[in-house]
């Protein structure tokens, strides 16, 4: 970014200053008590995101059979609407008084209570509470979470995994779960799935196969990938199998995201994650789902934490596996629980100006362009010539434009820095500005970057091109 001249920053806007937002944010895990919410409440409302999701906790409200206590749920989900947030929630995990699986299990995941009809109508009896006790609070609910994980949906210890019997039982499942929600509550909408693995569309034409395409209105999927130029694809094709079900079900990609260190556990563990890579994948990622259409984009998540996905009551250590996907770094007690200062990570900084940019009516829109290949001295030859190329148009909440784009390279093994040329049609020479949405500096373009086309339109030279997202503003 040398050659331009760096006259500002975008401004920031907060949760309670944003009308509306199709992106989101993880506080997941409050369930099992892995962070102290009240040091994160005023971080992650100044993002400027609106979507944030929780979990339930069945095993944390219902710790006596048909006794069931919200208060810890109560004062999160009410702070959240204090900062302008929005959150829904995720009904789960299992529940040791009904299911024997989940007595020795950390959070009762991946417990799922349908080994006899007294486990499934208690939870059914669980869901409807939950629905009726947050009614005119919180409208969306997520039905379990990455059943299609060998860790989230078991029979028994060390099993064989059946994955098309469990697509099958979790079909069933959530269609039952489905008609309480919108028993309960006739305003409220059932999401589906929380599916990990988007490529893995056996699964999901299974479960819709069950009947449950019938009775939900949404569902969510996750991506853990080091590469990410095969998203737009993956959401297309899940697109077009939901369709051949029951066009009116929409997507929301509900937990994505990636480490800012190489020693943390879960998704894509020891891969060489740093800040600097947590911060590109979360800015491709989350530009490329809104682009695709996406009711909204959840990044998981807003803090460090435990892994915990199988614990074990009696073993410490095998819930002591420390996470580092959040946009807020923390460190850890002897318990595992997140404590310290929060401190906010360069990814957090990244989020709030895409939120920014993208707040409100923002919406996909084309732009039409062309790419030209000039002679580039900053790349001792001529302007990149990769098919990596992303280029992605929206409408601003304003009504402006602005044009999304970097290359695709693979965040792990490479980086890029050259230059790129566009025609780009419609738009006029006033005012153009570029935007790092990795820190929201602005900057404007010498004289010798512009050229008005004679026949309409402007020419951009030699502008500069990275590995991570930049926008071009037009005004």
């Amino acid at each position: 970014m040398e050659r331009l001249t760096k006259i500002g920053k975008l401004p920031v806007y907060s949760a309670s200053e944003v009308s509306s937002s199709r992106l989101g944010i993880g506080f997941e895990k409050l369930d099992r008590d892995v962070f102290d919410p009240n040091k994160a409440y005023d971080k992650v409302a100044a993002i400027g995101v609106k979507k944030i999701r929780l979990q339930s906790g069945w095993m944390k409200t219902e710790r006596t059979e048909g006794v069931y206590d919200f208060a810890w749920l109560d004062e999160i989900v009410d702070k959240l609407l204090s900062l302008g947030l929005e959150p829904w929630l995720c009904l789960c995990y299992g529940n040791p008084i009904y299911t024997d699986l989940a007595k020795p299990v950390f959070g009762a995941v991946g417990c799922p209570p349908i080994g006899s009809d007294r486990e499934l109508q208690a939870w059914l009896r669980y869901v409807r509470a939950t629905v009726e006790h947050f009614r005119g609070r919180i409208s969306l609910y997520e039905i379990w979470n990455e059943p299609n994980c060998t860790y989230s949906w078991r029979h028994e210890e060390n099993e064989e995994i059946d994955f098309v019997r469990n697509a099958r039982e979790y079909g069933v499942f959530a269609t039952h779960t489905a008609k309480a929600i919108k028993e309960a509550d006739a305003n409220a909408k059932a999401m589906g799935f929380a599916l990990s693995r988007i490529a893995n569309l056996q699964y999901v034409n299974c479960a819709l196969s069950t009947g449950l395409y019938e009775v939900i209105d949404y569902i969510s999927f996750h991506v853990y990938s080091s590469f990410d130029g095969e998203r737009e694809a993956n959401i297309k094709a899940l697109r077009a199998l939901v369709d051949s079900y029951n066009p009116n079900i929409k997507l929301i990609q509900g937990e994505s995201g990636v480490q800012s260190r190489s020693d943390g556990h879960g998704g894509m563990w020891g891969f060489a994650w740093s800040p600097e890579r947590q911060t590109k994948m979360l800015l491709r990622t989350m530009i490329t789902d809104l682009y695709s259409g996406l009711e909204f984009t959840s990044y998981f998540s807003a803090m460090d934490m435990v892994e915990a996905l199988r614990g074990r009551l009696s073993d410490k250590a095998s819930y002591m596996d420390f996470g580092y996907f959040g946009v807020i770094s923390a460190e850890f007690d002897e318990d595992g629980r997140a404590t310290g200062t929060y401190t906010e990570k360069p990814s957090y900084y990244a989020l709030q100006t895409l939120a920014s940019l993208l707040r409100g009516n923002a919406r996909p829109c084309a732009i039409p362009y062309a790419r030209e290949y000039l002679s580039s001295r900053r790349v001792n030859g001529v302007d990149c010539e990769d098919t990596s190329l992303k280029v992605y148009g929206f409408e601003l909440d304003n009504g402006k434009k602005a044009m999304l784009y970097w290359n695709c390279v693979s965040i792990l093994t490479a980086t890029y820095e050259g230059t790129v040329s566009f025609c780009v049609y419609g738009q006029k020479n006033d005012s153009i500005r570029i935007c790092d949405l990795r820190d929201g500096s602005l900057y404007s373009l010498p004289d010798d970057m512009i050229e008005d086309m004679q026949d309409g339109g402007v020419r951009l030279k030699n502008i500069p091109l990275t590995d991570s997202p930049l926008a071009i503003l037009f005004e």
